[in-house]
């Protein structure tokens, strides 16, 4: 039976694709009369194509297992895309700017003058607490004094509609490739659609990748050596690693195949010998990036990186250090550190969150765990955290005693009603939770993808979005409704 919408449920969510039982929003009315139109079969078979699709590109992503180690999984997608019209995006495009051009210059600050602290607006308590402050980089400022050169944030809507950010990633963002993919299996399997709407295209992200790390180059020269250093591939992210790696045309290295040299330069090793390398594109943490610095056991990184790093030889995105934003508690001042270095008002709210390093509301954390989410200052892909209405008292009880004893290393949000979008379910759509997470590129100046990648939680009810954790993705379109 072909899919009524009718019979659509969006409870008490926002949902981005229909607004009430039967009534699609205006800018995907065509996009639900065509999959109404679509029979049983001619659904499972644009699913199937879309699976096929998937299949053949290769598109996996590793998940750790205690029992079976590290699997590879074929990547899991929704064939309904997510729309957003334009004139919405533009809004959401400049309050990303807004924030990553803000977040550079309060990493550039800390690891210089410190004038945020020096000013009262950021306590210094939390900077020697930080886990991702890294002394070695005190005193040094990379080119045009950008940190982050990548940054993905997390943007989730409310029941009202409202967006919000919901964390910034700032250390080694993961998620292009999928975006790119997406997009690439949604013309295979819906080409038809592309035509009925002006889609803003996602497709130039490599080489607008490539053309913002060659800005780095500390050589003048047309074409700069430009590595993807990757920790291998055993590492979750590997597949984006080799796909942006071949997208640019750049070499995909690991540590084995870069050596610095007495003149504090970084070479490659070649089958012509030693060739210098201008960018790298890190995607190794921090700690593993040189032993001469940092974890001495490191096998996955450059002895001597650091080195010629600060000697200005090799640029490095992200710098090393930048991941001091990149921490939860931190994230609760951002609306501060934008009006305190732009002095301008924020154009995209964070999520109200209580930071339990202080007393008054850690107190009222404690007493209303079971409303909250709480979260560590440093994780990432939904490890370590607690969804209070869906956890246990036992639960409660143990993240009680985490606060209790680490403070610092907590903050905590309300549960919020995230909005949903449809997604196929056997031969019926169903809301699903979902956020996107934008890409955003700083270099001489900074560029937003239209879109990103949209995280949905496939499992019902569930808020987790994270492909660790049992999540999928859909493709995102930014539609320009008067363009069409």
């Amino acid at each position: 039976m072909p899919i009524d919408w009718n019979k659509y449920d969006t409870g008490p969510f926002y949902d981005e694709l229909v607004k009430n039982p039967g009534e699609p929003r205006a800018y995907a009315k065509d996009l639900c009369d065509y999959i109404q139109d679509l029979s049983d079969a001619e659904l499972q078979e644009y699913k199937a194509a879309a699976e096929s699709a998937i299949k053949v590109m290769g598109i996996t992503f590793r998940v750790y297992n205690d029992e079976e180690g590290s699997i590879d999984r074929v990547w899991p997608f929704d064939i309904v895309p997510r729309l957003i019209e334009l004139k919405e995006w533009q809004q959401i495009e400049k309050g990303l700017k807004q924030r990553v051009k803000a977040l550079n210059m309060f990493i550039d600050d800390l690891y210089n003058e410190q004038k945020i602290i020096e000013d009262g607006i950021f306590p210094q308590d939390l900077l020697t607490h930080s886990k991702n402050f890294l002394p070695e980089c005190k005193g040094f400022s990379p080119p045009l004094g950008i940190w982050a050169h990548i940054c993905g944030s997390d943007l989730v809507r409310d029941q009202t509609g409202t967006v919000y950010v919901l964390e910034d990633n700032l250390r080694v963002p993961s998620g292009v490739s999928y975006m790119l993919e997406n997009r690439h299996v949604m013309k295979r399997v819906f080409p038809e659609m592309f035509s009925k709407y002006d889609i803003l295209p996602v497709d130039n992200y490599p080489s607008d990748l490539y053309d913002m790390l060659a800005t780095l180059s500390p050589r003048d020269i047309p074409e700069p050596e430009i590595v993807v250093l990757t920790p291998g591939i055993y590492n979750s992210a590997y597949f984006e690693h080799a796909y942006l790696a071949q997208q640019m045309g750049a070499e995909l290295v690991v540590g084995d195949d870069l050596v610095v040299d007495d003149d504090n330069c970084v070479y490659m090793r070649t089958i012509n010998g030693l060739s210098r390398v201008d960018v790298i594109y890190r995607r190794i943490d921090d700690a593993f990036i040189d032993p001469e610095v940092f974890n001495p056991e490191s096998t996955l990184g450059v002895t001597g990186l650091m080195r010629a790093w600060k000697a200005g030889n090799v640029a490095l995105a992200n710098a090393p250090g930048s991941g001091v934003a990149d921490d939860k508690v931190v994230y609760s001042y951002v609306p501060q550190i934008i009006e305190y270095y732009l002095n301008e008002k924020p154009l995209l709210s964070n999520v109200p969150t209580y930071r339990c390093v202080n007393p008054e509301e850690k107190e009222y954390v404690l007493a209303n765990i079971e409303k909250m989410v709480v979260k560590p200052a440093n994780e990432s892909g939904g490890y370590g955290m607690l969804i209070g209405p869906h956890a246990s008292a036992k639960e409660h009880e143990e993240f009680r005693q985490l606060i209790k004893d680490d403070p610092r290393n907590y903050v905590a949000q309300p549960m919020l009603l995230l909005s949903t979008a449809p997604t196929i379910v056997g031969n019926e759509v169903e809301g699903r939770h979902l956020d996107l997470r934008p890409f955003i590129l700083s270099g001489q100046d900074v560029r937003v993808t239209m879109g990103g990648l949209t995280r949905v939680a496939l499992v019902k009810g569930s808020t987790v979005v994270n492909s660790s954790q049992g999540g999928g993705s859909k493709d995102t379109w930014i539609v320009d409704m008067e363009g069409s």
